[in-house]
């Protein structure tokens, strides 16, 4: 999902609860960082869930001073 990030990658869920998305990094060599996961609830992903996503990449960015 470059639109977020860099090396920002997203998993798609699909089961009989619904669909589901998680938005990660796994670029670094410590760890995984779930950036956010959710349900989806319509086709199109919200820009409120994007902008989140977008928002907690920034901060890990400059919290790991990258």
């Amino acid at each position: 999902m470059p639109s977020i990030g860099s090396g920002v990658q997203e998993i798609r869920i699909r089961d009989a609860a619904g669909a589901f998305r998680v938005i990660y990094v796994a670029k670094f060599a410590d760890a995984v960082y779930v950036l956010h996961c959710f349900r989806k609830t319509t086709q199109k992903t919200s820009k409120t869930d994007l902008d989140l996503a977008a928002k907690r990449y920034r901060e890990l960015i400059k919290e790991l001073g990258k």
